[in-house]
């Protein structure tokens, strides 16, 4: 994906160093550069510098690669030639007089789609106890659209009665996605949703310790505190009325860890039942294995079953492209609404202008609240989302905001995990777990 996604830029740049027949502005190229490593010194860059045989100089960036749009291309395809279509409409720039230029232009599909003739298959995994698991793409759903592939839900449907798929981080961001996006492209309908919720996450968005991603758990969080988990379990009850709003029931998974008590599961489960989940589950999958997580496969094969009333989807296709974003702010987010930089009200009035105006819209935000700002924990009221840029992925079939300070290229933390990483004297690898 890689490859291909940098093979289209080398295109772009290429035409602009022989002649510029498509008339490209310099200035409105919109196709970045990825790379699979967060290097937050590469963001924002100056190319093409030494003269001309190396190149055009032009501001760019670099983008991690799970943000690119063809891997975002690639698990909304159909088939090997809707990924061909797909990868011909991507629109990489515009011209002096407005048009737009896309990779079918540069007559660069051919070869991004003969890069990824093999990857569009999902890949077909077996879990430790035997079961399978299809394993494609791996768009994060804070900055792309965080899922799996359609090929990979529809090779699974039909193989077997009934099929789990993931849609990451939130039910803000990886449901809502999967609902507005996913499943309007593909059709697809889902009978029920599984909400994945820990007794120290809800801990946590109730104030109590802080959870620091390569460090050690804090120790609060391992202490029983029913009233922190009850304050921040606000949060689960949003997102279950998230599910909710799309017409689809929801069994509440709690991952259970060894340090949870009865009275903090006692508080999630009567929250979330109040919030509407059809169920609440226990499952210790993670000490038990597969047999830890029977009950849970029970009650949401039970839901399956009954299956959910009439789909539906958040927003229209033809409503104007503020007010889909503005939609999923106020209805999933909770805002009062949103505030755009004047880039962001620039880019829209150009999307909407070259025909783009019927796109879903595919929100890049933290992971980590309910709201664009990461500090804001629990069920945050009384904000508005600032959306800083907009940026056009045509071969997908979306338009992405960018919300507050998210970024597309990750930096690496003070002390990068690699630093524990290497090789001891017997040729072994130490220091991944």
């Amino acid at each position: 994906m890689g490859a291909a996604h940098n093979l289209l830029a080398a295109f772009v740049d290429n035409s602009l160093t022989h002649g510029n027949p498509h008339g490209i502005d310099p200035l409105g190229v919109l196709w970045p550069r990825v790379v699979d490593i967060s290097d937050r010194a590469i963001r924002k860059v100056i190319i093409g510098l030494g003269g001309r045989e190396n190149g055009y100089p032009r501001e760019t960036e670099w983008e991690i690669t799970v943000a690119s749009e063809v891997m975002a291309i690639l698990a909304l395809a159909s088939d090997l030639q809707d990924l061909r279509k797909r990868l011909g409409r991507t629109v990489v720039a515009t011209t002096f007089d407005g048009r737009r230029i896309t990779a079918e232009d540069l007559k660069c599909a051919g070869s991004m789609t003969v890069l990824l003739r093999d990857a569009i298959k999902p890949n077909l995994l077996q879990t430790l106890e035997g079961g399978p698991a299809f394993v494609h793409c791996g768009p994060f759903a804070n900055i792309a659209h965080g899922n799996n592939s359609v090929l990979a839900d529809r090779l699974a449907l039909a193989t077997t009665e009934i099929a789990c798929t993931e849609a990451g981080f939130g039910a803000d961001m990886g449901a809502e996605k999967f609902f507005d996006i996913k499943c309007r492209e593909s059709g697809l309908r889902p009978d029920a949703a599984v909400m994945v919720a820990t007794v120290r996450a809800l801990k946590m968005h109730g104030g109590v310790g802080r959870i620091v991603a390569g460090r050690p758990l804090d120790p609060a969080l391992e202490q029983e505190n029913v009233e922190a988990v009850r304050k921040g379990s606000a949060n689960l009850a949003a997102q279950i009325e998230n599910v909710r709003i799309f017409n689809v029931p929801v069994v509440v998974a709690i991952n259970h860890f060894p340090t949870d008590t009865e009275a903090e599961v006692a508080a999630i489960r009567e929250v979330a039942l109040a919030a509407g989940a059809r169920d609440v589950v226990v499952s210790r999958h993670f000490s038990d294995g597969g047999a830890g997580a029977e009950d849970l496969a029970r009650a949401v094969w039970a839901a399956a079953e009954e299956g959910a009333p009439e789909f539906r989807l958040l927003y229209p296709d033809d409503l104007p492209l503020r007010e889909k974003i503005e939609t999923v702010a106020v209805r999933i987010y909770g805002a009062r609404g949103v505030d755009e930089l004047p880039a962001a009200t620039k880019a829209l009035k150009l999307y909407e202008e070259l025909g783009f105006g019927n796109l879903p819209v595919c929100m890049a935000k933290t992971h980590l609240s309910l709201s664009h700002d990461p500090s804001l924990k629990g069920r945050p009221t009384g904000f508005r989302v600032p959306i800083r840029e907009v940026r056009l992925s045509a071969g997908a079939g979306f338009i992405t905001p960018l919300l507050g300070e998210m970024r597309t290229m990750p930096g690496l933390p003070s002390h990068p995990a690699g630093e524990n990483i290497d090789i001891d004297s017997d040729g072994n690898i130490v220091g991944l777990f």
